[in-house]
Protein backbone atom coordinates (compact mmCIF):
# COMPACT_ATOMS: atom_id res chain seq x y z
CA UNK A 1 0.00 0.00 0.00
CA UNK A 2 1.09 3.41 -0.52
CA UNK A 3 0.50 6.41 1.41
CA UNK A 4 0.93 10.23 -0.33
CA UNK A 5 2.00 12.39 2.32
CA UNK A 6 1.34 16.49 2.16
CA UNK A 7 5.30 16.90 3.53
CA UNK A 8 4.70 20.59 3.39
CA UNK A 9 1.24 21.00 5.04
CA UNK A 10 0.65 21.66 8.67
CA UNK A 11 2.03 23.68 11.29
CA UNK A 12 4.93 21.70 11.94
CA UNK A 13 5.64 21.00 8.49
CA UNK A 14 8.09 19.63 7.19
CA UNK A 15 10.30 17.99 10.40
CA UNK A 16 7.30 16.09 12.43
CA UNK A 17 5.36 15.24 9.15
CA UNK A 18 8.45 13.53 7.73
CA UNK A 19 8.85 12.31 11.25
CA UNK A 20 5.71 10.48 11.77
CA UNK A 21 5.57 9.52 7.84
CA UNK A 22 9.07 7.31 8.99
CA UNK A 23 7.21 5.56 12.00
CA UNK A 24 4.17 4.98 9.46
CA UNK A 25 6.62 3.43 7.44
CA UNK A 26 8.49 1.33 9.91
CA UNK A 27 5.28 0.18 12.04
CA UNK A 28 3.13 -0.08 9.60
CA UNK A 29 4.56 -1.63 6.41
CA UNK A 30 3.22 0.96 3.94
CA UNK A 31 5.25 2.79 1.21
CA UNK A 32 5.53 6.36 1.89
CA UNK A 33 5.57 9.19 -0.49
CA UNK A 34 6.37 12.76 0.47
CA UNK A 35 5.18 15.39 -1.39
CA UNK A 36 7.20 18.69 -1.46
CA UNK A 37 10.51 20.76 -1.32
CA UNK A 38 12.98 18.02 -2.08
CA UNK A 39 15.82 19.88 -0.51
CA UNK A 40 13.58 20.91 3.00
CA UNK A 41 12.71 17.03 3.10
CA UNK A 42 15.50 15.70 2.69
CA UNK A 43 17.39 17.73 5.80
CA UNK A 44 14.79 16.18 7.88
CA UNK A 45 15.72 12.34 6.78
CA UNK A 46 18.59 10.35 7.73
CA UNK A 47 20.75 9.16 5.42
CA UNK A 48 19.61 5.51 4.92
CA UNK A 49 15.87 6.77 5.01
CA UNK A 50 16.54 8.88 1.86
CA UNK A 51 16.60 5.54 0.06
CA UNK A 52 13.63 4.01 1.90
CA UNK A 53 11.24 6.39 0.66
CA UNK A 54 9.91 8.18 -2.78
CA UNK A 55 10.58 12.15 -2.84
CA UNK A 56 8.17 14.34 -5.73
CA UNK A 57 9.60 17.71 -5.50
CA UNK A 58 6.98 19.96 -5.39
CA UNK A 59 7.94 23.93 -5.33
CA UNK A 60 4.53 25.48 -3.88
CA UNK A 61 2.67 25.50 -0.80
CA UNK A 62 -0.77 25.92 0.18
CA UNK A 63 -0.79 28.29 3.02
CA UNK A 64 -3.41 29.69 5.53
CA UNK A 65 -3.66 32.89 4.11
CA UNK A 66 -4.69 31.54 0.67
CA UNK A 67 -8.19 31.65 -0.52
CA UNK A 68 -9.71 28.05 -0.26
CA UNK A 69 -11.47 27.44 -2.91
CA UNK A 70 -8.65 28.54 -5.49
CA UNK A 71 -5.55 27.62 -3.67
CA UNK A 72 -5.27 24.07 -5.58
CA UNK A 73 -6.09 25.64 -9.16
CA UNK A 74 -3.89 28.77 -8.63
CA UNK A 75 -0.87 27.04 -7.17
CA UNK A 76 -0.93 23.66 -9.64
CA UNK A 77 2.61 23.15 -8.12
CA UNK A 78 1.62 22.81 -4.66
CA UNK A 79 2.89 19.81 -2.54
CA UNK A 80 -1.06 19.51 -1.77
CA UNK A 81 -2.28 19.51 -5.57
CA UNK A 82 0.79 17.55 -6.53
CA UNK A 83 -0.73 14.74 -3.89
CA UNK A 84 -4.20 14.95 -4.89
CA UNK A 85 -2.93 14.38 -8.51
CA UNK A 86 -1.07 11.39 -7.87
CA UNK A 87 -3.90 10.22 -5.79
CA UNK A 88 -6.01 10.57 -8.57
CA UNK A 89 -3.64 9.01 -11.36
CA UNK A 90 -3.63 5.84 -9.33
CA UNK A 91 0.17 6.82 -7.95
CA UNK A 92 -1.08 5.57 -4.27
CA UNK A 93 -4.34 4.75 -2.85
CA UNK A 94 -4.47 7.35 -0.23
CA UNK A 95 -3.54 11.27 0.56
CA UNK A 96 -2.96 12.62 3.99
CA UNK A 97 -2.06 16.32 4.63
CA UNK A 98 -2.07 18.71 7.86
CA UNK A 99 -3.03 22.00 5.26
CA UNK A 100 -5.53 24.03 4.78
CA UNK A 101 -9.01 22.08 5.37
CA UNK A 102 -11.19 24.43 2.77
CA UNK A 103 -8.95 23.81 0.61
CA UNK A 104 -8.14 19.84 0.79
CA UNK A 105 -11.76 19.57 0.35
CA UNK A 106 -12.30 21.47 -2.75
CA UNK A 107 -8.84 20.55 -3.88
CA UNK A 108 -9.94 16.45 -3.30
CA UNK A 109 -13.67 17.46 -4.92
CA UNK A 110 -11.98 18.94 -7.90
CA UNK A 111 -9.11 16.59 -8.71
CA UNK A 112 -10.16 13.40 -7.23
CA UNK A 113 -13.64 14.14 -7.45
CA UNK A 114 -16.66 12.83 -5.51
CA UNK A 115 -18.45 9.20 -6.01
CA UNK A 116 -21.15 9.70 -8.70
CA UNK A 117 -23.92 10.74 -7.32
CA UNK A 118 -22.84 12.16 -4.00
CA UNK A 119 -23.66 15.83 -3.71
CA UNK A 120 -21.51 17.07 -0.96
CA UNK A 121 -18.36 15.21 0.45
CA UNK A 122 -18.43 15.55 4.35
CA UNK A 123 -16.08 15.63 7.10
CA UNK A 124 -16.84 13.32 9.56
CA UNK A 125 -14.56 12.61 12.53
CA UNK A 126 -15.29 10.13 15.07
CA UNK A 127 -15.66 11.35 18.89
CA UNK A 128 -13.75 10.27 21.97
CA UNK A 129 -17.05 8.88 23.46
CA UNK A 130 -18.84 4.87 24.06
CA UNK A 131 -17.31 1.84 23.14
CA UNK A 132 -16.57 2.55 19.44
CA UNK A 133 -16.20 6.46 19.46
CA UNK A 134 -19.05 8.73 17.71
CA UNK A 135 -19.22 9.48 14.51
CA UNK A 136 -20.37 13.28 13.67
CA UNK A 137 -21.28 14.26 10.08
CA UNK A 138 -21.15 16.49 8.70
CA UNK A 139 -18.63 18.91 10.87
CA UNK A 140 -18.17 21.72 8.68
CA UNK A 141 -17.52 20.91 5.49
CA UNK A 142 -21.41 22.02 4.29
CA UNK A 143 -22.84 25.25 6.15
CA UNK A 144 -25.74 25.12 3.98
CA UNK A 145 -27.37 21.51 3.60
CA UNK A 146 -30.57 19.98 1.71
CA UNK A 147 -32.23 17.70 3.15
CA UNK A 148 -31.13 15.38 0.63
CA UNK A 149 -27.44 15.73 1.70
CA UNK A 150 -28.21 15.27 5.33
CA UNK A 151 -29.75 11.79 3.85
CA UNK A 152 -26.71 11.09 2.57
CA UNK A 153 -24.83 11.67 5.23
CA UNK A 154 -26.67 9.03 6.99
CA UNK A 155 -25.81 6.65 4.59
CA UNK A 156 -22.28 6.96 4.56
CA UNK A 157 -21.99 7.10 8.10
CA UNK A 158 -23.59 4.22 8.52
CA UNK A 159 -21.18 2.83 6.46
CA UNK A 160 -18.34 4.03 7.80
CA UNK A 161 -19.15 3.18 11.51
CA UNK A 162 -19.62 -0.60 9.84
CA UNK A 163 -16.05 -0.62 8.75
CA UNK A 164 -14.23 1.40 10.63
CA UNK A 165 -15.57 1.60 13.90
CA UNK A 166 -17.04 -2.18 14.46
CA UNK A 167 -20.69 -0.87 14.65
CA UNK A 168 -22.25 -4.43 13.39
CA UNK A 169 -26.10 -2.09 12.96
CA UNK A 170 -24.98 1.62 13.79
CA UNK A 171 -27.53 3.86 15.50
CA UNK A 172 -28.13 6.54 13.19
CA UNK A 173 -29.62 9.93 14.64
CA UNK A 174 -30.18 13.50 13.60
CA UNK A 175 -29.27 16.32 15.76
CA UNK A 176 -31.76 18.54 16.84
CA UNK A 177 -33.13 21.00 19.89
CA UNK A 178 -35.12 18.13 21.01
CA UNK A 179 -35.80 14.13 20.69
CA UNK A 180 -40.05 14.87 19.40
CA UNK A 181 -40.94 13.91 15.94
CA UNK A 182 -41.78 17.44 15.23
CA UNK A 183 -38.93 19.20 16.65
CA UNK A 184 -36.65 21.86 14.59
CA UNK A 185 -37.00 23.68 11.50
CA UNK A 186 -38.27 23.21 8.26
CA UNK A 187 -34.77 21.11 6.93
CA UNK A 188 -34.74 19.08 9.98
CA UNK A 189 -38.22 18.16 9.12
CA UNK A 190 -37.70 17.55 5.82
CA UNK A 191 -34.90 14.95 6.76
CA UNK A 192 -36.55 13.28 9.18
CA UNK A 193 -38.83 12.23 7.01
CA UNK A 194 -36.74 10.94 4.57
CA UNK A 195 -34.61 9.20 7.09
CA UNK A 196 -37.62 7.33 8.89
CA UNK A 197 -38.83 6.06 5.56
CA UNK A 198 -35.15 4.92 5.01
CA UNK A 199 -35.27 3.03 8.34
CA UNK A 200 -39.04 1.47 7.35
CA UNK A 201 -37.42 0.33 3.74
CA UNK A 202 -34.38 -1.70 6.37
CA UNK A 203 -31.54 0.58 5.06
CA UNK A 204 -30.35 2.44 7.99
CA UNK A 205 -31.23 1.93 11.89
CA UNK A 206 -32.33 5.59 12.38
CA UNK A 207 -33.25 5.96 16.05
CA UNK A 208 -35.07 9.57 15.54
CA UNK A 209 -33.58 12.97 17.03
CA UNK A 210 -30.94 13.30 19.31
CA UNK A 211 -30.45 16.50 21.54
CA UNK A 212 -26.90 17.38 22.41
CA UNK A 213 -26.63 16.24 25.47
CA UNK A 214 -27.40 12.75 23.95
CA UNK A 215 -24.66 12.73 22.28
CA UNK A 216 -22.31 11.69 24.65
CA UNK A 217 -24.93 9.61 26.51
CA UNK A 218 -24.44 7.42 23.86
CA UNK A 219 -27.89 7.86 21.78
CA UNK A 220 -26.72 7.03 18.39
CA UNK A 221 -23.26 5.82 17.14
CA UNK A 222 -24.15 8.38 13.79
CA UNK A 223 -24.87 11.83 14.13
CA UNK A 224 -26.52 13.89 11.67
CA UNK A 225 -26.38 17.16 11.19
CA UNK A 226 -25.45 20.25 8.63
CA UNK A 227 -21.44 21.58 8.26
CA UNK A 228 -22.00 24.82 10.76
CA UNK A 229 -24.27 23.00 13.74
CA UNK A 230 -21.65 20.03 13.25
CA UNK A 231 -18.69 22.44 13.42
CA UNK A 232 -19.93 24.56 16.94
CA UNK A 233 -20.43 20.83 18.28
CA UNK A 234 -17.20 20.05 17.71
CA UNK A 235 -15.45 22.82 18.68
CA UNK A 236 -17.30 22.97 21.79
CA UNK A 237 -16.53 19.97 22.44
CA UNK A 238 -12.61 20.37 22.00
CA UNK A 239 -13.08 23.73 24.13
CA UNK A 240 -15.05 21.19 26.70
CA UNK A 241 -12.57 18.66 27.31
CA UNK A 242 -9.00 21.00 27.23
CA UNK A 243 -11.25 23.03 30.43
CA UNK A 244 -12.03 19.63 31.87
CA UNK A 245 -8.34 18.54 31.94
CA UNK A 246 -6.77 21.97 32.83
CA UNK A 247 -9.58 22.19 35.62
CA UNK A 248 -8.56 18.39 36.83
CA UNK A 249 -5.03 19.63 36.80
CA UNK A 250 -5.57 21.67 39.10
CA UNK A 251 -7.71 19.94 41.61
CA UNK A 252 -5.16 17.17 41.62
CA UNK A 253 -2.17 20.21 42.19
CA UNK A 254 -4.28 21.88 44.97
CA UNK A 255 -2.88 20.22 48.10
CA UNK A 256 -0.36 17.32 49.29
CA UNK A 257 -3.61 15.18 49.63
CA UNK A 258 -4.79 15.34 46.25
CA UNK A 259 -1.32 15.11 44.88
CA UNK A 260 -1.37 11.55 46.63
CA UNK A 261 -5.08 10.94 45.05
CA UNK A 262 -3.37 11.94 41.75
CA UNK A 263 -0.58 9.06 41.85
CA UNK A 264 -2.73 6.65 42.76
CA UNK A 265 -4.65 7.34 40.31
CA UNK A 266 -2.54 8.16 37.20
CA UNK A 267 -2.95 4.77 35.38
CA UNK A 268 -6.38 5.85 34.82
CA UNK A 269 -5.87 9.43 34.39
CA UNK A 270 -3.25 8.71 31.95
CA UNK A 271 -5.54 6.37 29.80
CA UNK A 272 -8.80 9.01 29.80
CA UNK A 273 -6.32 11.88 28.53
CA UNK A 274 -5.13 8.91 25.92
CA UNK A 275 -8.68 8.55 24.79
CA UNK A 276 -9.45 11.96 24.32
CA UNK A 277 -5.98 13.12 22.85
CA UNK A 278 -6.19 14.48 18.87
CA UNK A 279 -3.10 13.18 18.08
CA UNK A 280 -4.55 9.64 19.26
CA UNK A 281 -7.49 9.79 16.29
CA UNK A 282 -4.65 11.40 13.87
CA UNK A 283 -7.21 13.44 11.43
CA UNK A 284 -10.85 13.34 10.02
CA UNK A 285 -11.67 11.24 6.41
CA UNK A 286 -13.44 13.18 3.70
CA UNK A 287 -16.44 11.06 3.40
CA UNK A 288 -17.79 10.96 -0.36
CA UNK A 289 -14.84 10.83 -1.94
CA UNK A 290 -14.02 8.43 -4.73
CA UNK A 291 -10.80 7.53 -3.02
CA UNK A 292 -9.51 7.69 0.35
CA UNK A 293 -8.19 11.16 1.43
CA UNK A 294 -7.28 12.47 5.33
CA UNK A 295 -7.34 15.51 6.94
CA UNK A 296 -4.44 15.74 9.80
CA UNK A 297 -4.75 18.35 12.36
CA UNK A 298 -3.17 21.46 11.41
CA UNK A 299 -1.03 21.36 14.34
CA UNK A 300 -0.13 17.76 13.71
CA UNK A 301 3.24 16.55 15.27
CA UNK A 302 4.41 12.82 14.64
CA UNK A 303 2.32 11.12 16.49
CA UNK A 304 -0.85 12.19 15.01
CA UNK A 305 0.47 12.47 11.48
CA UNK A 306 1.17 8.91 12.20
CA UNK A 307 -2.27 8.19 13.68
CA UNK A 308 -3.37 9.85 10.30
CA UNK A 309 -1.19 7.64 8.16
CA UNK A 310 -2.70 4.49 10.37
CA UNK A 311 -6.10 5.43 9.92
CA UNK A 312 -5.99 6.47 5.94
CA UNK A 313 -4.89 2.23 5.57
CA UNK A 314 -7.91 1.40 7.76
CA UNK A 315 -10.08 3.31 5.35
CA UNK A 316 -8.44 2.03 2.21
CA UNK A 317 -8.87 -1.41 3.76
CA UNK A 318 -12.66 -0.76 4.48
CA UNK A 319 -13.20 0.22 0.82
CA UNK A 320 -16.12 2.31 2.11
CA UNK A 321 -16.85 4.01 -1.22
CA UNK A 322 -17.83 1.17 -2.44
CA UNK A 323 -20.54 0.40 0.02
CA UNK A 324 -21.41 3.69 -0.80
CA UNK A 325 -21.58 3.02 -4.84
CA UNK A 326 -23.42 -0.12 -4.33
CA UNK A 327 -26.53 1.75 -2.26
CA UNK A 328 -26.32 5.10 -4.57
CA UNK A 329 -29.45 4.70 -5.42
CA UNK A 330 -30.99 4.63 -2.58
CA UNK A 331 -29.58 7.77 -1.31
CA UNK A 332 -30.75 9.78 -4.04
CA UNK A 333 -34.18 11.93 -3.98
CA UNK A 334 -37.15 9.81 -6.06
CA UNK A 335 -36.92 12.65 -8.50
CA UNK A 336 -33.43 11.84 -9.06
CA UNK A 337 -33.98 7.96 -9.92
Amino acid sequence: MRIIIDAMGGDNAPGEIVKGAMRAKNELGVDIVLVGKKEEIEECLGSEDRYRVEIVDAREVVTMEDDPSTATRRKKDSSMTVALNLLRDGKGDAVVSAGSTGALLTGATLIVKRIRGIRRAAMAPVLPAGEHGIMLIDCGANVDCTPEYLLQFAYMGSFYAKKMMGCSNPRVGLLNVGTEDTKGGELQHQAFALLKQARDEGRINFVGNVEGTGVFEGAADVVVTDGFTGNVLLKATEGTIKFLMKSLKGVFYKKTLNKLAAAALKKDLTAMKKSMDVNEVGGTAFVGISKPVIKAHGSSNAASLFAAVRQAVAYVNANVAQDIEDNIEYMKLKADN
